[in-house]
């Protein structure tokens, strides 16, 4: 009988004990940087209930453990290392639930260039030198608006690469 998660406790229905939410909450973050909204889904989904989430939440702001600006400048550093241009790593935090200003502001703040990020991802998967036909212009432009690069950006990688 497991008595850290509440089950087979009478009356229990499954509730997580205080306690152990901040552990499950711990563990999760020890892996990666979570946005609040993250975390919150996650301890919900492993039946933690709401009053302990918020107090959980409270509790790892305290101890700045969970900082939604810190989870976006990580994950722009680590999406943009992957290829990734700014259109699409905003989209993705959003859905992540970070809030629209702290995704501006983490942003602005990144010392990313997504032209060089947009050349080199294009020189990563496609073999060079580019042919200058249409269809290979295409091909080029919808990949790296895919990957979330902005029309000037694929314009500048394209103007470079094609001979």
């Amino acid at each position: 009988m497991r008595t850290s998660d509440g089950v087979g406790s009478p009356g229990s229905a499954g509730v997580v004990k205080e306690a152990d939410g901040l552990n499950r909450a711990m563990r999760l973050l020890a892996l990666r940087d979570h946005s609040e909204n993250e975390l919150r889904r996650k301890l919900a989904a492993q039946g933690v209930s709401e009053a302990e989430i918020d107090s959980v939440i409270a509790h790892c702001y305290h101890y700045q453990w969970l900082d939604d600006g810190r989870f976006a400048e990580r994950y722009i550093a680590s999406r943009s290392r992957k290829g990734y241009g700014a259109q699409r790593i905003r989209q993705e935090l959003g859905a992540r639930g970070v809030a629209r200003d702290v995704i501006q502001q983490a942003l602005a703040e990144c010392t990313v260039d997504w032209h060089a990020q947009a050349r080199r991802t294009l020189e990563r998967h496609f073999s060079l030198p580019l042919a200058s036909d249409w269809a290979t212009r295409a091909k080029v432009q919808r990949y790296l608006l895919y990957r979330g690069f902005f029309q000037e950006e694929i314009q500048d990688a394209l103007r470079d690469l094609i001979r």
